[in-house]
């Protein structure tokens, strides 16, 4: 399958890294609007560097973009009406209404379309997925250092979406209500924002996404009727506690560290996306599921208080 990297900024190059050793897949060009990145990356990869995406993109089987997401509609609309398969790094897209436009060119165009959420790639989170059951509440704490990048959109649409994807995943149902409060500290955008969702099944989710920290915490804890479950993605670690019953006694509380395979979230993700393009199946993280978390990072910003 041959297979382009459209934008190889920070998170770009990792593609192109990963791309280059993806079995039966060629990586056919890197592109980018600074040439001289391009080419370093296409050096590095052993690839060919373009400053345009149309000069390579129609010669491709599919694609993965790495570019600001105010750009991801011009570049990604053609495309998928061309049929070409497209990964689209998150936010997909600025707003919803956009979002729209590419599953519709999707459909129209018979490609695969899919959304970059990671974090739904990361193994500590498959491995937890057979032990959450019907969470009752969830915390969520995803706090990292200022950036040097991503400083055109608010902290909710560069970090808690991820957590807001993974929430759906997990709860299901529809969001009944919505408390949000944020803060721009370091930017004319939110830097730090806390938002407490409460869902139809009676799950509430409390999240909270700074890029202002002095530390790096990246943790979702599950709690729900005699067991938690806590999820360090960073490190890929994964602990399960639970309740006991004990006979004629008090009850026991066992548990403790699970076994995970470590592996990188990207690689899977991009090996998934590979795949389902060969197999015309739906991609780990489809179109309508990255809107899904796009609408709901809409709906926060919209309503917090700042």
């Amino acid at each position: 399958m041959k297979v382009a990297v459209i934008g190889v900024g920070h998170l770009g190059r990792h593609h192109a890294r990963i791309l280059e050793k993806l079995p039966g897949v060629e990586l056919v060009g890197v592109v980018d609007v600074n040439r001289e990145r391009a080419e370093q990356v296409a050096a590095q990869h052993r690839t060919h560097a373009f400053a345009d995406w149309r000069d390579i993109a129609f010669a491709v089987d599919a694609v993965t973009i790495a570019t600001p997401t105010e750009t991801h509609v011009a570049v990604a609309q053609p495309l998928l009406e061309a049929g070409i398969h497209v990964l689209v790094e998150k936010p997909m897209t600025r707003t919803s209404a956009e979002a729209d436009r590419l599953i519709e060119a999707a459909a129209q165009g018979g490609a695969t379309f899919a959304v970059g959420h990671t974090e739904r790639f990361n193994p500590a989170v498959e491995a937890a997925r057979s032990y959450v059951h019907e969470p009752r509440f969830i915390e969520v704490h995803r706090l990292g250092t200022f950036p040097d990048r991503s400083l055109d959109i608010d902290v909710v649409f560069d970090l808690m979406i991820h957590d807001l994807d993974l929430v759906l995943d997990f709860v299901g149902g529809e969001v009944t209500s919505i408390d949000a409060v944020g803060v721009p500290v370091l930017t004319p955008r939110i830097d730090i924002a806390n938002v407490r969702l409460r869902f139809s099944g009676g799950c509430t989710a409390n999240l909270t996404a700074s890029r202002i920290s002095r530390d790096r915490v990246r943790k979702i804890r599950f709690f729900q009727r005699d067991s938690y479950v806590s999820i360090d993605y960073s490190s890929q670690e994964l602990e399960m506690w639970r309740l006991v019953p004990q006979p004629g006694a008090m009850p026991a509380i066992e548990g403790g560290k699970m076994d995970v395979l470590r592996e990188e979230p990207l690689a899977r993700e991009l090996a998934d996306f590979v795949a389902a393009a060969r197999e015309r199946r739906a991609p780990g993280v489809t179109g309508a599921q990255g809107r899904a978390a796009l609408a709901l990072a809409e709906q926060i910003v919209e309503r917090m208080t700042v």
